[in-house]
């Protein structure tokens, strides 16, 4: 259950600060309030405190091991649609409503940034696969890989018809803003049974080892260097936007230069934070009537 932290303001011990009512009450990073209230809330949990700290070593463990297998047998373990299925079940039996809610929202903020940055440069047309789940049924569609796939197909195809159109990348005349959307995800109901106490951290830790293993090698590799085109995505709204300054919110850089897998879990959820706070400077944008150039549409 979400916590509100504006009520635990009042319990506030100076002796004995809640480090996360202090992230939450500040506001030096944009980001959607309900985001902020869930990924606190998912901070402050038992099991953050308890147990992600035993599943991050148990996770490490069984990644080198499954490397050793994959090394042996590359293609032994192979089927996306088994992962898919992992995926669905345990995210509805076992994962947080906070982390849930958390994992659904990227999503969709994912799809929305990149039809705001396909839609305002204008000469280029892209068609993507927009992915907004609703239920966890629809995990079960290849989401997890398709988000993957989403990104570097829409890097390919994106550069490709700039290079052949010779075109750049600069502020339109005007900011196409309708795609975004200003959505608290209230019309999607997460599990709250007693089994529902896994942390944002320790559910990725828990199924990193999963998708290893179900996924080829090619797959696993392409989804874990996929975290550093925050930076690629970024500097493509900061050219569209012609402010550079969100670009200091973004961690996971240097896509040119992987990283190592073992890192995936924790720079998944940086690139999730990054989303977040990009996604919500364009929400800001939209909500600004007063702005010159963008273009809102009725509602």
């Amino acid at each position: 259950m979400i916590v509100d932290f504006e009520l635990e303001e009042e319990k506030h011990d100076s002796r004995d600060p809640n480090p996360w009512l202090a992230l939450y009450l500040d506001n030096s990073i944009p980001i959607n309030d309900q985001t902020k209230k869930a990924l606190m809330s998912d901070n402050n949990s038992k099991s953050s405190y308890y147990l992600s700290p035993i599943i991050k070593v148990w996770s490490k463990v069984v990644m080198f091991l499954i490397h050793l297998f994959k090394f042996f047998f590359p293609k032994l373990i192979n089927s996306s649609k088994i992962l898919h299925y992992i995926l669905s079940w345990g995210l509805k039996r076992f994962v947080s409503p906070d982390a849930n809610l958390l994992i659904f929202r990227h999503f969709h903020i994912g799809t929305e940034i990149l039809q705001f940055i396909a839609a305002n440069i204008p000469g280029v047309n892209l068609v993507g696969d927009p992915l907004k789940p609703k239920t966890f049924e629809d995990v079960k569609d290849d989401l997890f890989l398709k988000h993957d796939l989403n990104l570097y197909n829409f890097v390919i195809r994106l550069n490709s018809q700039l290079k052949e159109k010779s075109i750049t990348i600069k502020p339109p005349k005007k900011i196409n803003l309708e795609m975004i959307t200003v959505d608290q995800f209230d019309h999607i109901d997460f599990p709250k049974k007693w089994t529902n106490i896994v942390d944002l951290r320790s559910a990725i830790e828990l199924f990193t080892p999963f998708y290893q293993l179900f996924l080829t090698s090619n797959d696993f590799i392409r989804a874990s260097n996929s975290l550093q085109l925050d930076e690629t995505i970024a500097i493509y709204t900061s050219q569209i936007l012609g402010a550079p300054g969100h670009l200091g919110l973004v961690n996971n850089k240097h896509p040119m230069v992987p990283v190592s897998t073992y890192t995936a879990a924790y720079r998944l959820v940086l690139h999730g934070l990054a989303a977040e706070t990009l996604h919500e400077i364009l929400v800001n944008m939209k909500l600004n009537k007063s702005l010159d150039g963008v273009v809102v549409p009725a509602k």
